[in-house]
């Protein structure tokens, strides 16, 4: 009987008939962007990217500020006009550590992080960094995606969308939240936003390495399920949704939903074997911390980052930290309004545990060559004592300090600078924008010419701002 005598039987001829449109556009996007990229010669081919939700504090960490030393004590604000995110201005609040000159390059950093310590001469400092948000998620949603209202895709999504995946049986872009939960704004932070859904990121769950893919392989309950029933089912929804796609020219969702049934089916052997850590050596787990009840965890997302770019995978970003909560006495990120010592002293030792390891790892490996390492969070916090008798400090979208390392760096710089309390970015003020510039071209993506036509506008990760950062690349 003839298809078009029966619209329910869809023949192989008549799927393909009705699909050519939107696999044929889908095909010529992904040619046209390939002769666009690379649009200059690569210095690295993929991204680890540490993000440190809360806000790290600058003059704790990597902004050495002796004027605020000098000034312990006497008031912030003596005109008492300026009001912070959530207080009056207290009185200025040196850093709660110790700072030293390290390597051949003399760059100051606090004694909260001796591991990255040994590392300077491979980093790069950027410490005119500002935001246009002292918010959490809004702060997140600018680092992540240039912009920060929520729903615009996330550096990792514009990246694979650029430059696609070098693996085969593994997502592109992966994301290794804390343990303890999702980031302020949650899954919008790696969301794909307008461009086509298969560039969303794919999470892993970093509390089980038995399950590191939510639903990856069925309940035990379901005794009756084994493998080749599996397979059968698979394709039978495959079957549907290409069905589905044929009939809605041009929808990125089902495009990504049956590559996403596809990936899963390889995921099903590629993922456990990715994320079994017990087949590293003794000695780089030791190296990483994984035992230690404290830090190991982030250890452990650390290695699995090394891991997962080791097989292919295009960007990784690891999470240092989760939403806030108040069920902890230390709070669940490096949001400290209330004790910078206790906080900043807990998420310090888990940051350059596992950061300090990656570095080493990946420099012994001969892979920080060509792997661009990101450190950053989403603002600062300010000079002053949150209030008159406090230990913490407020939020500070004026200046903090963002690192990079690997592919493309030149090692034992600074860039910018605040001014002489830390308080604003006064020379070379830096956002997102330029970061994200930065990185694109060491990707060798010039940053410009990589958009998206979406309501009516050519838009990209940089909306129309962002200048390469020269003066840290080697």
């Amino acid at each position: 009987m003839s298809d078009t005598l029966r619209p329910d039987i869809l023949s192989r001829r008549r799927a393909l008939q009705l699909a050519g449109g939107g696999f044929a556009a889908v095909a010529l996007d992904s040619m046209l962007r390939a002769d666009e990229s690379p649009h200059y010669q690569p210095k690295a081919t993929r991204i680890i990217q540490i993000f440190c939700p809360g806000g790290m504090s600058q003059v704790d960490t990597f902004d050495y500020k002796p004027e605020l030393k000098r000034r312990a004590g006497q008031s912030f604000d003596p005109d008492g006009k300026l009001q912070f995110f959530a207080s009056k201005p207290g009185n200025c609040q040196p850093g709660f550590w110790r700072f030293r000159q390290h390597g051949q390059s003399g760059r100051w950093i606090s004694s909260l992080f001796p591991g990255l310590a040994s590392h300077v001469d491979d980093m790069a400092f950027i410490y005119s960094m500002h935001s246009k948000s002292a918010l959490h998620a809004p702060g997140c949603f600018m680092m992540n995606t240039g912009f920060t209202l929520p729903g615009f895709p996330s550096m990792g999504s514009w990246v694979t969308y650029g430059l696609g995946s070098e693996a085969d049986d593994l997502p592109s872009f992966v994301v290794l939240p804390d343990p303890n939960g999702l980031p302020p704004g949650g899954i919008i932070n790696w969301g794909a936003g307008f461009l086509p859904a298969v560039h969303q990121a794919t999470t892993f769950n970093t509390k089980s390495e038995q399950q590191p893919i939510a639903d990856l392989f069925p309940p035990t309950t379901f005794a009756h399920v084994d493998r080749a029933a599996d397979r059968g089912g698979l394709r039978f929804i495959r079957k549907l949704n290409r069905r589905h796609l044929a009939e809605r020219n041009g929808n990125s969702d089902l495009d990504a939903r049956i590559k996403s049934y596809e990936l899963a089916a390889r995921l099903q052997l590629s993922a456990p074997e990715v994320t079994d850590l017990s087949s590293e050596r003794d000695t780089t787990q030791q190296m990483y911390s994984i035992q230690d009840q404290a830090v190991g965890s982030f250890g452990r997302q650390c290695l699995l980052a090394r891991r997962l770019i080791e097989r292919g995978v295009r960007f990784v970003q690891i999470y240092c930290g989760a939403e806030n909560t108040q069920a902890k006495k230390i709070r669940p990120n490096w949001d400290s309004h209330e004790d910078v010592v206790r906080d900043h002293g807990y998420w310090g030792r888990v940051l350059d545990a596992g950061a300090s390891a990656l570095l080493s790892d990946l420099k012994q490996r001969g892979l920080l060559d060509e792997t661009l390492v990101m450190c950053t969070t989403e603002f600062g916090r300010q000079p002053a004592a949150q209030g008159k008798r406090s230990a913490g400090r407020d939020h500070n979208a004026g200046a903090f300090t963002s690192w990079v390392a690997g592919g493309g760096i030149r090692g034992g710089v600074g860039y910018g600078a605040t001014d002489e309390l830390g308080f604003k970015a006064v020379d070379h003020p830096t956002y997102s924008y330029d970061l994200h510039a930065t990185a694109l071209y060491l990707l060798g993506i010039d940053h410009t010419r990589l958009t998206f036509y979406h309501n009516g506008i050519q838009r990209r990760l940089t909306d129309v701002h962002g200048h390469v950062i020269d003066e840290v690349l080697a």
